[in-house]
């Protein structure tokens, strides 16, 4: 095997390190080639406006790219590397999609019948559809917009604690909704979690056990675990730190929790190479019939350019290069992360920066997706996505402007 050292570069506070596989005589994809010095440069941006470190991994064909800046525990002064686990927050809606689409290749499940069809108790409206749920279309209020209204006040309230299902679904229902089924979509982190209470119900067998015999065994995913309620990592992992809304206070360490407020909406732990072989796996086919693939990338423009989509527990991405990614967004106290791959898994690309509530540093660490599809430095060439300034939702508390 080959090992080719793409660049080391050196700044005052983080060492920016990228690496390259490729086995000799490997076959390249038809898209451009990865851009590691635009990887670079957004993480080294993304580093400028308040994250400890980066990490991004490029899997496409044979070739492996593996990306890291900064640091992964400041308290140590331990540096980041693109093998480290940590939480990937929404993107678990994926894993949970994944579970819940076998079960209706199964038979098990119909998704347009109305998901109290499956649930020991009732939801408010009986018109919300299990496919509603999916797509965020349910109308039902994300419990998240109350509980983390003030960001570090509101996680360290429910850091420790553990929720049932049946418990944050009350915490939602408790508001009205915001819109009528069907009719709108508004992402909801309740949603994920009505399907997390529906799948444990109708089958009797717990998420973990779900998670881990039909997505993690089969895919081979050994840094890939699903832990609730347990509050630590295992192995090598990045420590997350979580800013406060007053920016002028220092990160607060969010490494250690429960994840139970978010649960099968959010409490997945694992690192950029399981992330980018399960998105691979999904498009292929390998993990969901074909039937109910297309149906998971069936997506429907959520924005006003129609450069961003959702589907069935799936996000869709076109970049400016005209390349449409699949994947999922994932935000939880301490890391955000972006996971996504070609329509026909053949490039994957996962990235995550170890800070969370703080907008600008999302919407930075998202030009890693053009750097790595479309072969562009993003900051160089302009595409680089917001810099800062204008407020912006987050999966967590989505209903609240953050900056």
């Amino acid at each position: 095997m080959r090992t080719k050292n793409a660049g080391i570069a050196l700044a005052a506070t983080a060492m920016l390190t990228a690496l390259a596989v490729t086995p000799a005589g490997a076959a390249t994809t038809a898209l451009p080639g990865p851009s590691i010095t635009g990887v670079l440069a957004v993480q080294k941006q993304a580093m400028t406006y308040g994250a400890p470190g980066a990490l991004t991994r490029i899997d496409s064909g044979a070739s492996s790219y593996r990306i890291a800046s900064g640091k992964a525990d400041t308290g140590a002064g331990v540096p980041m590397d693109a093998n480290r686990r940590f939480r990937v927050g929404s993107v678990s809606k994926s894993f949970t999609t994944v579970v819940l689409m076998q079960l209706v290749a199964e038979g098990r499940v119909d998704l347009d019948a109305p998901a109290n069809d499956y649930l020991p108790r009732a939801l408010p409206d009986d018109r919300i559809t299990v496919r509603h749920l999916l797509s965020h279309r349910s109308g039902l209020w994300d419990y998240t917009n109350e509980m983390f209204y003030h960001t570090v006040p509101g996680f360290e309230a429910v850091r420790n604690k553990v929720f049932s299902f049946q418990e944050l679904i009350d915490l939602s229902t408790a508001h009205q909704p915001t819109s009528v089924p069907g009719a709108a979509y508004n992402y909801s982190n309740t949603n994920f979690v009505v399907l997390g209470e529906l799948i444990e119900h109708l089958t009797g067998v717990p998420m973990a056990t779900h998670y881990e015999q039909r997505i993690f065994q089969p895919l081979g995913l050994k840094n890939t675990s699903y832990v609730h309620p347990r509050t630590t990592i295992s192995g090598s992992y990045a420590r997350g730190y979580v800013r406060d809304d007053d920016p002028t206070l220092l990160l607060v360490d969010s490494t250690e929790q429960t994840v139970s407020w978010a649960q099968s909406a959010g409490a997945v732990i694992s690192n950029p190479a399981d992330l980018n072989r399960f998105f691979a796996a999904v498009v292929s086919g390998e993990l969901v019939p074909q039937p109910q693939l297309r149906e998971m990338m069936s997506v429907v423009p959520v924005n006003a350019d129609g450069t961003q989509s959702y589907g069935l527990g799936l996000r869709g991405r076109v970049l400016s290069c005209g390349v449409k990614v699949y994947g999922h967004t994932g935000t939880v106290q301490g890391y955000y992360t972006y996971a996504f791959t070609t329509a026909d898994g053949k490039r994957s690309m996962t990235s995550m920066a170890n800070t969370s509530n703080n907008g600008t540093v999302n919407t930075v660490l998202a030009g890693t997706l053009e750097a790595a599809f479309c072969g562009v430095d993003p900051v160089k060439s302009g595409k680089a996505l917001r810099s800062g300034g204008e407020a912006a939702t987050e999966d967590i508390a989505p209903g609240v402007l953050r900056h």
